[in-house]
């Protein structure tokens, strides 16, 4: 007889499954919706889990670095939770090739219609097992290029990314379908040629925001607080971000510059003692990493995200959402998420003059932040709802 393990409790101790698919017969489709890092289950795709709960489907949610408290928030979306063995970065044959294996056994013996994965590994492997598992239905969530494909300077990354496009290539080859965030993402792998001839493509607007849970709230008085919200990623500006504080707050020392962000096993990740390096001289403020940014964002008066290329920035919808005015680049993606003096400000990537420009244009006028920060939460509500972008999700995915 199949069980299903009460809400919030988890086995990570052993590799037997924590849910087995029910023999009775079913409505919807059995769906399995794979990540590379489990409470991104919960913070950026719950609303699309909901939403597919919500239409009739038996959902079942994958990723590594499980916890009971991601087990406990998917159950109460409805969603069953395994965990998985995938390293996040790095490319390891012999490993990968049994997290092939393993999931593909898994996948086997739940038996779902369709198989979708976000992130580069997820995307890749899962897709390459749900293949191996007689899946009829898969399709991929390209959220970003990731660091592999971003930061392409050294030999060695540049080695890297030709191993990366070529996974890619097989991967996408056995998707139905290939969901991007942007334009520049799909034009570039179809460039590289990592995307398949004549693969079927839709574009979203990221994973939207939670209107709700991000309510808007007054600007706080007092002199401007600026803030960088994320993975401390070289590739995220953080270096622009740190320099350009130092230019403003030489004309302006009233002005306060915060970091709120954590490590990450990513390469391209900031050590202790960097991110030390640069706060040293005390134009930073470290707030550590949390997980709720909504107090931190609440106590300032600007998002800065210098980033060199995203799929659609979350920190950036957050922001808006909460009517918060929004310093970002000409990156791909960033580009997309505001319209350059209207509901934000775009600089030049990597360029921390122009980034110090642009905040000394907020720390000056009042008004001008005022008025960017209700344009973006304007247009947060109009074109980045969760639900509408969920909406927009399952009919690509034909759900």
């Amino acid at each position: 007889m199949s069980t299903v393990l009460p809400p919030g409790v988890t086995d990570g101790q052993r590799s037997a499954p924590a849910w087995t698919a029910p023999a009775t017969a079913r409505l919807g489709k059995r769906v399995v919706v794979i990540g590379g890092w489990a409470p991104s289950l919960i913070q950026f795709r719950g609303p699309l889990l909901a939403a597919m709960v919500a239409r009739g489907h038996q959902v079942i949610a994958m990723a590594a670095d499980g916890t009971p408290a991601v087990t406990a928030g998917l159950a109460a979306l409805g969603v069953p939770f395994e965990p998985i063995q995938l390293e996040r970065t790095g490319i390891d044959p012999i490993a990968d090739a049994q997290a092939i294996r393993a999931l593909a056994r898994r996948l086997a013996a739940l038996g779902p219609d369709l198989v979708v994965g976000y992130t580069i590994k997820p995307v890749i492997y899962g897709s390459l097992a749900a293949r191996l598992a007689r899946v009829p239905h898969r399709a991929a969530m390209i959220t970003g290029l990731g660091s592999a494909l971003a930061s392409v300077r050294s030999p060695r990354q540049r080695v890297v990314a030709a191993v990366a496009r070529r996974l890619y290539r097989l991967g996408l080859a056995q998707c139905e379908v290939v969901i991007f965030q942007n334009t520049d993402d799909r034009d570039e792998l179809a460039r590289t040629g990592a995307l398949p001839a004549g693969a079927r493509t839709a574009i979203v607007r990221g994973s939207g925001v939670d209107l709700a849970h991000y309510a808007p709230s007054p600007l706080p008085p007092g002199p401007p607080v600026f803030l960088f919200l994320g993975r401390l990623l070289r590739d995220k500006g953080i270096a622009e971000y740190v320099e350009a504080a130092r230019l403003v707050r030489a004309r302006h020392p009233e002005a306060t510059f915060q970091i709120a962000g954590w490590f990450d096993p990513n390469p391209e990740s900031l050590t202790q003692a960097e991110l030390d390096a640069l706060i040293a001289d005390g134009t930073i403020q470290y707030l550590g990493a949390t997980d709720d940014i909504r107090p931190h964002l609440a106590a300032a008066h600007a998002l800065v995200l210098p980033s060199y290329r995203e799929g659609t920035p979350r920190s950036v919808l957050e922001a808006m959402a909460m009517n918060r005015a929004v310093i970002t680049t000409t990156a791909p993606g960033c580009r997309d998420t505001v319209v350059d003096g209207d509901s934000g400000l775009l600089v030049p990537v990597g360029d921390a003059k122009q980034l110090a420009a642009a905040m000394i244009r907020l720390v000056s006028s009042r008004d001008l932040l005022t008025r960017l920060a209700a344009a973006g939460h304007a247009r947060a509500v109009d074109l980045y709802d969760a639900r509408k972008v969920a909406d927009t999700v399952l009919a690509a995915l034909d759900l």
